[in-house]
């Protein structure tokens, strides 16, 4: 089982980076957009991620998070009925680590409908049968706060969703705009997003 990558980030894609150890082995990670941009931009040294590695019959495939809390939410997530990696992962895109949690203890529907492929029903069933499972995630997240660069990509994303844009494509949008490195502030980011759809 691997638990954790430190190495050279040689590539940073739209939702997975490669990093290269010393030993030579390049590992292909795939992350969330919240992961995503709290990133250097490539090359860049003496990066450490936590991964969590999923083995199917036809796939093994690395899962990649910066904090402790980040990477057992996505495993809880996988033990509910019903949640891949891909709805997972898009949870963890659409939210912080720490707001979705939130959202899960709290039973917020709404919220949690605001993810791509989250229907009403499914918000209903994950909220039903995570709620009591998160609640010591969301209390430790409350405790320490969400990292800031999280917050500000969801600030983005909703800015676009209220601009017209879906949730998939604002999504996208602002992970390519993070692709330029980090940004000043939420706006700089929105800005980037929209200049990369025009």
């Amino acid at each position: 089982m691997i638990s954790r990558l430190r190495g050279t980030l040689i590539h940073r894609d739209l939702d997975r980076v490669e990093i290269a150890t010393p030993g030579g082995v390049v590992y292909e990670v795939e992350i969330p957009l919240t992961i995503l941009e709290r990133l250097p931009t490539p090359p860049a040294d003496d990066v450490e991620i936590r991964t969590l590695q999923v083995v199917r019959e036809d796939s093994v495939t690395l899962y990649g998070f910066v904090e402790e809390h980040e990477r057992e939410l996505f495993r809880r997530l996988l033990g509910a009925s019903g949640v891949g990696p891909k709805v997972a992962l898009a949870m963890l895109s659409a939210f912080s680590a720490h707001r979705l949690a939130q959202a899960l203890a709290e039973k917020d529907v709404s919220a949690l409908t605001q993810v791509s492929g989250v229907g009403r029903k499914t918000a209903e069933r994950l909220a039903l049968e995570l709620a009591d499972k998160v609640q010591d995630l969301a209390v430790a997240a409350g405790r320490t706060g969400g990292p800031a660069g999280a917050a500000g990509a969801q600030e983005a994303v909703a800015a676009l969703v209220a601009l017209g844009f879906t949730f998939t494509d604002a999504d996208q949008a602002v992970r390519r705009a993070l692709e330029d490195g980090q940004p000043e502030s939420p706006e700089d980011l929105i800005r980037r997003a929209l200049a990369g759809r025009s």
